[in-house]
């Protein structure tokens, strides 16, 4: 992050390069990062174990309720209480809650720990709910709610079509390259050399991307993030209330309805995060690149980033909270 900020502001022009070639509203580099990133976690996901994730309704229901109702109604009402007098800010702030995550969170997941082949079904379903809701949910909260409480409404316009585009890019080709490796490496030399020689060779690639996505990520916002630090700071605030509210919360749910920890760190992440390349993509489409809405869409992972990175450790540090598998010749440690 600090190389990110100290490019952005000591090299000219860098910033502007970077963010002239864009896929779907987002610079084509963090593009790249991204897919990068995500190719070998989804590579590692056991495919033929997903039904035993799909009919767990102790990880579906709650997910569902937190991404879609949980999470945007407590991003509207902290914008709306830390940010009445800003009303851009506030506005693009409602945008990134209502962008569930389906990209960096796979990522968070990994590290943490948390179950791979959960985080896919989860991601694979705020996918298809934001490609169905999100326009709705932003006519909502920006116009149909405001105007019930006597606040100021907001115009959305986004089309169906730019909300799958943003799925199909940043989920559909590294989910379809990941299935396509462990099926066609399987296959040809069976699970053992898979999991055993091919997966720890592209494994590492990618933290490399995660580095490379938060460098260019940072550089690209650097003299913005410099320039205006009060209102980096504004912006900040309601962002970080949100993630500690919304990741404890889930976390503290999932032991509460008696999912392991692997799949309560997966329900955790999945509704802590966001899915910024949509928000920043659609406040720059509705409002303008340089408008407030894109600033506040594009300090979203300016703080997601290092919040989440800190709460990886936190869910490592959260397993003595959870019951422990049973050890062999022994029972299950609480």
């Amino acid at each position: 992050m600090g190389l990110g900020i100290g490019l952005g502001r000591l090299v000219p022009g860098l910033g502007g390069a970077l963010a002239k070639v864009t896929v779907s509203g987002v610079s084509l580099p963090i593009a790249l990062g991204l897919l990068v990133m995500m190719y070998p976690v989804l590579a590692k996901v056991r495919y033929d174990r997903l039904d035993t994730v799909t009919r767990d309704r102790r990880l579906l229901v709650p997910s569902l309720l937190l991404n879609w109702i949980v999470g945007p109604a407590l991003m509207f009402a902290l914008a709306w209480l830390l940010l009445p007098d800003l009303p851009e800010y506030r506005t693009g702030l409602i945008i990134v809650g209502l962008a569930r995550c389906i990209a960096m969170v796979i990522i968070w997941n990994d590290l943490a720990c948390g179950d791979r082949e959960a985080a896919a079904v989860l991601v694979a379903l705020n996918s298809v709910f934001q490609v169905v809701t999100f326009g709705a949910l932003g006519w909502f909260y920006l116009s149909v709610l405001p105007g019930w409480l006597g606040l100021e409404q907001t115009a959305l316009d986004v089309s169906v079509w730019e909300i799958a585009h943003s799925v199909l890019i940043f989920l559909g080709i590294p989910l379809a390259a990941g299935y396509l490796t462990r099926r066609l490496g399987e296959k040809a030399k069976g699970r053992t050399w898979y999991e055993g020689t091919l997966l720890p060779r592209i494994g590492p690639f990618a933290l490399y991307g995660l580095l490379f996505t938060i460098v260019i990520l940072f550089a690209l916002q650097g003299e913005a993030v410099t320039s205006r630090p009060w209102d980096v700071a504004r912006i900040a605030l309601p962002l970080l209330v949100y993630f500690a509210l919304m990741w404890t919360g889930s976390l503290f749910l999932g032991r509460a309805v008696g999912l392991d920890h692997p799949r309560a760190t997966t329900l955790a992440f999945t509704a802590a995060g966001n899915n910024f390349e949509l928000a920043i993509a659609v406040a720059i489409a509705t409002f303008g690149a340089t408008s407030g809405q894109a600033l506040a869409g594009v300090v979203g992972p300016l703080i997601e980033v290092p919040v989440l990175i800190g709460l990886v450790h936190v869910a490592l540090a959260a397993r003595r909270l959870f019951p422990q598998p049973a050890t062999p010749g022994g029972s299950a440690r609480a």
